[in-house]
């Protein structure tokens, strides 16, 4: 009796898990598909900043924008932080990172703390607009990738370490700007 209950426990587990681990462009499309996209949603976004100023999307027009959602306690968050630096230094005119904390628990102060201590070049933001939430961002990190026209490209969730998420941002911000900085026509 026990082997059976332990049996029914394990499908409805399994079942459950599966039903929870929707691809985020799924997610994505699921919310939006009622009203806005995720590229109208993206592109009227704004955001504050640690200092309690508003902050609008649209202020990073013309570079390809990641916006990183992640909070201090997720451990594959920050461990992503160094590789995108690298990418933000090797294309200053080109990418720029809004490493957006959705407040899952974290506080304005968690992340002022966080960026004060760490040399990071990001704009650190809070989502005090509910961005996360319109894109169906269920974990993090959750990436989304913004062409320098403000088009949502891609959404990831996770990260494929150091060296596989590099070269996955590079490609991206290459094929998404010519030598420029200009969007490409590919």
């Amino acid at each position: 009796m026990y082997k059976n209950n332990f049996s029914r426990l394990l499908v409805v587990l399994l079942f459950s898990s599966l039903l929870g681990c929707n691809s985020s462009d799924e997610s994505a499309k699921k919310n939006s598909s009622n009203s806005k996209t995720a590229t109208e949603y993206v592109k009227t976004a704004s955001f504050t900043d640690l200092q309690g100023n508003s902050v609008s999307f649209s202020d990073f027009k013309g570079k390809v924008v990641l916006i990183d959602f992640w909070e201090t306690w997720c451990k594959p968050c920050i461990a992503s932080f160094p590789t995108m630096q690298e990418l933000q230094e090797e294309y200053p005119n080109k990418f720029q990172i809004l490493a957006v904390t959705p407040g899952f628990t974290d506080t304005r102060e968690d992340a002022r703390s966080f960026a004060e201590n760490h040399d990071y070049d990001f704009n650190f933001l809070i989502d005090s607009n509910n961005l996360h939430q319109k894109l169906g961002v269920r974990g993090i990190p959750h990436k989304v990738f913004v062409d320098t026209a403000g088009k949502v490209i891609k959404q990831s969730v996770g990260t494929s370490g150091a060296e596989e998420d590099y070269k996955k941002v590079k490609k991206i911000i290459e094929k998404h700007t010519d030598s420029t900085g200009e969007e490409s026509e590919t």
